[in-house]
């Protein structure tokens, strides 16, 4: 046998005896225990239709962005959380020149948030939204201000990415005030 033919033969043998013994691994290694199972795959539950709201039930929005074009408000007879941990609610979009844009919406407090459009208010009651609509992912405060804000400060417990009890929504909307502790758990866009 040549000898270059014979030291890469030998060459080749070292390699994968060292191979054996090397303190690295080679591949990725499952990052999951085995032991853990994957959950139920998340199911929205059944939507109804909202009474159209009434004046006395709208809570205004209050929102921290200086440049809103509309006035936002909330009809508290409509605010519930389902057993799928959407929160649902009718939104009234208020222009400076009065007129009003009615939607019923649900919203879930997944860690970027996402919201739905059910149905849109026209001529006292409400007409059911295209069922091709789906989840959309909320947008910044600048692009998204009023859903970002019911997302972020009034509707989402911060960190646990799960809905606050409807009572403290109510009060955290009425109050406009969000405690500094609490804005500190959301992921940035």
């Amino acid at each position: 046998m040549p000898k270059p033919i014979a030291f890469l033969a030998l060459l080749t043998l070292a390699a994968s005896a060292g191979a054996e013994e090397s303190p690295f691994v080679y591949g990725p290694e499952e990052v999951v225990p085995k032991s853990v199972k994957p959950g139920a795959k998340w199911q929205e539950g059944p939507v109804s239709l909202p009474a159209w709201p009434e004046a006395s039930n709208l809570i205004e929005i209050p929102l921290d962005h200086p440049d809103a074009r509309f006035t936002y408000f909330l009809d508290r007879a409509s605010l519930a959380t389902g057993r799928d941990e959407v929160v649902r609610y009718t939104l009234v979009a208020e222009s400076r020149a009065g007129a009003r844009n009615l939607t019923f919406e649900g919203l879930r407090c997944t860690p970027k948030g996402a919201f739905r459009i059910y149905a849109f208010g026209q001529d006292r009651r409400f007409k059911a939204a295209r069922s091709g609509d789906d989840w959309q992912t909320i947008g910044t405060a600048g692009t998204d201000p009023v859903r970002y804000e019911l997302w972020r400060h009034y509707l989402c417990i911060p960190r646990l990415f799960e809905p606050r009890p409807t009572r403290d929504q109510l009060r955290m909307l009425r109050s406009g005030r969000v405690p500094d502790t609490e804005n500190s758990g959301f992921l940035s866009h």
